[in-house]
């Protein structure tokens, strides 16, 4: 159960912070979900380290969970891309920010 990562916790914690102050919550949910998976993938393979209940379900729950890491990692760059966000600062761009600024203002 080797869990591959394309964007370390940082780097996904910047994108909730991003996508949060910047009222784009869509790249934050795929980061969350991130967590939520990692978490997961933890737990099982915390259980089945520690236990000789059940190795089957906890080795499939596992691997469900990692490719849908994968899944979602693949996903989240694809967004990223999509919307422009810098690789580098995983910063939004600029064109996101002011198009947040206009809703705030109530401009269209």
């Amino acid at each position: 159960m080797d869990l591959q990562k394309q964007f370390r916790d940082d780097e996904l914690e910047k994108i909730v912070d991003e996508a949060t102050l910047y009222m784009c919550a869509c790249p934050g949910q795929v980061a969350s979900e991130l967590f939520n998976l990692r978490d997961l993938i933890r737990y099982q393979r915390e259980c089945l380290d520690s236990s000789n209940t059940a190795p089957a379900v906890h080795r499939t729950i596992a691997d469900a969970a990692l490719q849908a890491h994968r899944l979602m990692e693949d996903c989240l760059t694809r967004v990223l891309e999509l919307e422009g966000w810098d690789r580098e600062t995983l910063t939004m761009p600029e064109g996101l920010r002011q198009r947040r600024d206009a809703l705030i203002e109530g401009k269209d």
